[in-house]
């Protein structure tokens, strides 16, 4: 990851009470030394609570966007954290469909991890594309269209996606050539 550079651009990554940390933590630490710039953008209007796992409460995150208000044209790509609560959450939530859509509709690059590919399915960006996940979300992936594989990192159409914390380093490199890739650099 170190020649990748991104000097710039912004990356909103989406999240909600219950991200899993180390999901919202490593992609921003990956995306500030490649020079980009991590917008928190969430339903939430001033702090987050993270947790590992999902019984464990972690730190606090400040929001840097609320959701209401975050123009998805203002960002470059899109993270989408996993952790069940979070994840649970945001794929219910319209502003959140509204705002992941739109990242598919303009083509802008996208990565998920965990159980971050869960609001997909409910926007229709699952179907045609191999995808990877958390296992619990195998059954919905396929029934919303996708290929599900079993693999660190998955590029398919513009979307990376990830199993777990384990594959960060994988997530991020792939999103990171991805983004470097869609801006030419």
């Amino acid at each position: 990851m170190a020649d990748v550079s991104i000097p710039g651009t912004k990356i909103a990554l989406l999240t909600t009470n219950g991200v899993e940390q180390a999901e919202l933590e490593q992609p921003i630490a990956a995306l500030r030394k490649a020079s980009g710039t991590p917008v928190i953008v969430s339903p939430q209007e001033s702090q987050i609570q993270a947790m590992q796992g999902d019984w464990e409460h972690a730190d606090h995150f400040d929001v840097d966007v609320h959701l209401p208000s975050a123009n998805p044209e203002d960002y470059a790509g899109l993270v989408l954290p996993g952790g069940t609560l979070n994840a649970d959450t945001l794929r219910t939530d319209e502003d959140a469909q509204r705002f992941v859509k739109s990242f598919f509709d303009s083509g802008k690059p996208v990565a998920a991890i965990c159980h971050g590919p869960w609001i997909l399915t409910e926007v229709g960006a699952a179907s045609g594309r191999t995808m990877t996940s958390y296992p619990s979300l195998k059954t919905d992936l396929i029934n919303a269209g996708a290929t599900w594989v079993d693999e660190a990192a998955v590029v398919s159409d513009g979307l990376v996606t990830s199993r777990n914390p384990k594959d960060l380093d994988d997530f991020n490199r792939e999103f990171l050539t991805l983004l470097a890739d869609s801006h030419g650099r």
